[in-house]
């Protein structure tokens, strides 16, 4: 048997006809930038989450670089400025911060769920901090009642890297629940089509309910421009087209239900491998508000078991390889340490996970991981 990691065909082909309807009605309007198929999607994916607005951009790391350049400008923040990121993400967190002319500072991920450890922050901080970077890795929520309170009191921003967690709760204290994307100032998202809500090809947002802010970017994201030939600020053009929108929300409708499935998917991988003993294999905590857009566990033997599982017919992918701050667009970093993101991204590996997933191709991740020796 053959299982790939994500088969965006199969996926993709499950929303038919509905897909190919909503390109042609697309097409068949004759509008195709800044459209009805925009504005409805921005509608409808901000009611989803839970906020007011709901700015589309052209990717995940666009939406962050804007939060961030909008905030530098309203806040009159300065060149080097801090940004605090945990260190085991996708390099897009970190290149935001410096294309809005910030400095990131990594800091350490909780061991059990390789989010950003709040209770170190406290370490992280210095009279230049700004922002707090929570990535939602994986597909699951961080600490964001400790983030949020600690924020709060150090008059700090909070921007969510929501671009793994389409869909993923957080419970606060209170009994409060939230989706991610409502959970801080601004969130950013990505609908890279291997994400859980993806387009049919690069696309992202802005969710807030600060409207000033939405309507900065909502300019910022389009020449700089306030009003037709109008351009109040060197902006950029990077902007969600209408079929990527049409596409996105007909996938909308169905999110909820694709990632119960990924969870039940989840469930299975975690109560029945057991394969190797704790020492050589480490599976996640299962979280229910998780969406796992990932299913990542640790192996101290990683490369072996790809490598077998490779030999199976099992196709599975690293997240993260590399630290972003030993990667050589980052090398004044390279003498940091940060020990337990660099155990991490030693031992990671992260297993087929899609809602397409039949029973027989999940029962055989299992079985050939229980093999493993």
């Amino acid at each position: 048997m053959e299982v790939k990691f994500l088969d965006l065909k199969r996926i993709n082909d499950s929303f038919e006809p509905m897909l190919t309807d909503a390109i042609k009605g697309v097409m068949d309007s004759g509008w195709y930038i800044n459209g009805n198929s925009v504005g409805n999607f921005e509608r409808e994916f901000a009611q989803f989450v839970g906020v007011e607005h709901c700015v589309s951009v052209g990717n995940g790391l666009d939406a962050l670089t804007l939060v961030l350049k909008a905030w530098k400008s309203l806040c009159h923040w300065k060149d080097e400025d801090e940004v605090l990121l945990p260190a085991n993400t996708f390099v897009a967190t970190a290149l935001a911060v410096s294309q809005a002319g910030l400095r990131p500072v990594f800091c350490e991920p909780l061991s059990d769920t390789a989010l950003i450890d709040a209770s170190i922050l406290e370490n992280c901080i210095n009279s230049r901090t700004r922002v707090i970077i929570p990535v939602h890795l994986y597909g699951q929520t961080c600490d964001m009642q400790t983030i949020g309170d600690f924020a709060k009191h150090y008059g700090l921003k909070v921007l969510e890297d929501a671009c793994q967690a389409h869909g993923a709760m957080y419970h606060y204290a209170s009994g409060e629940v939230k989706r991610a994307g409502a959970l801080g100032q601004a969130a950013a998202f990505s609908f890279y089509p291997g994400k859980n809500l993806g387009a049919l090809g690069d696309g992202g947002c802005v969710t807030t309910d600060d409207e000033e802010l939405a309507q900065t970017i909502r300019m910022m994201a389009n020449y700089g421009q306030q009003s037709k030939y109008m351009h109040v600020c060197k902006g950029v053009n990077s902007r969600l087209d209408e079929v990527q929108a049409a596409v996105l929300s007909v996938k909308l409708r169905r999110l909820d239900t694709d990632n119960q499935r990924r969870r039940s998917i989840a469930m299975r991988y975690y109560n029945e491998i057991y394969g190797i003993g704790v020492e050589r294999f480490i599976k996640p905590r299962f979280i229910d508000s998780h969406v796992y857009h990932i299913y990542a566990v640790k192996s101290s033997r990683r490369d072996e078991l790809q490598s077998y599982l490779t030999s199976r017919g099992i196709e599975t992918l690293i997240h993260y390889p590399h630290p972003v701050h030993k990667q050589g667009a980052y090398e004044e970093y390279s003498t940091v340490r940060l020990p337990e993101t660099e155990t991490l991204q030693s031992q990671i590996l992260s297993l087929p996970m899609s809602p397409m997933m039949t029973d027989e191709e999940v029962a055989y991740v299992i079985d050939s991981i229980n093999k493993f020796s």
